[in-house]
């Protein structure tokens, strides 16, 4: 069981982290920068760890892009407000992505440009059979190690992980949390600390402030993949050009005493 369990959170972290570091806040926002062959390495990196549902960053990017611009409106590509359910936005989504990154879909030009490509790396994450392989991968060390049929039950979150972390932030960070920011959409933050998706479910305050690298403002919310790129930043492996701040409680449009969220204890609010 302990195998088990050390590979499903291993392939949930790793998979998310590459998500929201590699395909967000860099290829979609450019947060920060890195040399070309850093560049390289962290796509090989996302290739890896998402495996057999490896997203492009080009088509992510240009996807999220669209998702800023229109959030939670008629031309928001995953919006559970205008989608009639979860697999619905899903499936819209799989949609827009494909056509996206395939070129059967053009988007407006504004949201083209700083796209990372590596079109040999991208065409083999692409190919079925690889993403067979990586089923097949995942489907063996359940094989070998699960003690009992029902841990094969984790074996297509495996398959799909990618688009299962995305479907997790774009449904509940749309629709279930707390808002510290009025904001033209309804973001909200899910967690306070956001072991999930490692800051992805802090939608509120990064649709408030959309260039600052840490998703968290409030002096109770956890950020993990901050203090990654923070370190990252350190060790000279990216470089944090000027970093947008957030600021609580005197930011614009900020809710006037926003309450902090149940499972939190409640002593005044720092910067």
């Amino acid at each position: 069981m302990a195998v088990i369990l050390t590979f499903f959170v291993a392939h949930w972290v790793l998979s998310v982290f590459m998500q929201t570091f590699y395909q967000h806040r860099y290829a979609a926002h450019r947060m920060f920068t890195m040399s070309p062959r850093m560049e390289k390495f962290f796509h090989l990196c996302l290739f890896v760890f998402q495996g057999s549902s490896y997203l492009r960053p080009s088509g992510y990017a240009i996807l999220h892009r669209e998702h800023h611009a229109y959030s939670d409106t008629e031309k928001d590509p995953h919006s559970p407000h205008t989608s009639k359910g979860f697999l619905d936005m899903m499936w819209k989504t799989a949609l827009r992505y494909g056509g996206l990154w395939r070129g059967t879909i053009k988007a407006e030009d504004r949201f083209y440009g700083g796209l990372p490509t590596w079109p040999a790396l991208e065409r083999l994450g692409d190919n079925w059979a690889v993403r067979i392989g990586w089923g097949a991968m995942y489907t063996f060390v359940y094989i070998a190690f699960a003690p009992h049929w029902a841990w094969f039950a984790l074996v297509p979150v495996h398959y799909m992980m990618g688009p299962i972390h995305g479907a997790i932030v774009n449904w509940g960070g749309h629709m279930y949390g707390y808002r510290n920011f009025e904001t033209d959409d309804k973001s909200k933050n899910s967690l306070p600390f956001d072991f999930l998706t490692l800051g992805e479910l802090f939608q509120n305050n990064h649709h408030r402030f959309g260039q600052s690298v840490s998703f968290a403002v409030r002096w109770f919310e956890i950020d993990p993949t901050y203090l990654m790129i923070k370190l990252f930043a350190k060790l000279g492996i990216i470089k944090l050009v000027k970093e947008q701040k957030m600021r609580w409680p005197d930011a614009p449009k900020a809710l006037e005493n926003a309450p902090v969220p149940a499972l939190v204890a409640s002593p005044a609010d720092a910067e």
